[in-house]
């Protein structure tokens, strides 16, 4: 559980974010938009199809040629962390 004097508390219910398996750069770039979002940002829509009132971040993670998801849902006094997983980005060539 993380908390910051003037924003709201960060539960995580599995996952965690480190380096590794997150390169350096991602791992900084997930820390600054959690920060964000117990300032209070909105920074992504909603994916209902996840559940209720639950969100998806996606950092990027070119370092690794992946990107990092983190599911979380917004709480009246928490963001609680679903988890934290990882997609393989594809290279499409172009013929």
């Amino acid at each position: 559980m993380t908390t910051h004097n003037d924003g709201k508390e960060t539960v995580w219910l599995s996952s965690e974010i480190k380096t590794p398996p997150f390169s350096q750069s991602a791992r900084i770039e997930a820390g600054s938009l959690l920060k964000q979002l117990q300032d209070g940002e909105l920074l992504s829509m909603p994916v209902s199809s996840i559940g209720k009132h639950c969100y998806e971040l996606r950092v990027g993670d070119s370092e690794n040629n992946q990107e990092w998801r983190i599911i979380y849902q917004i709480d009246d006094d928490a963001i609680i962390i679903a988890g934290v997983f990882s997609r393989k980005l594809e290279r499409h060539l172009n013929r």
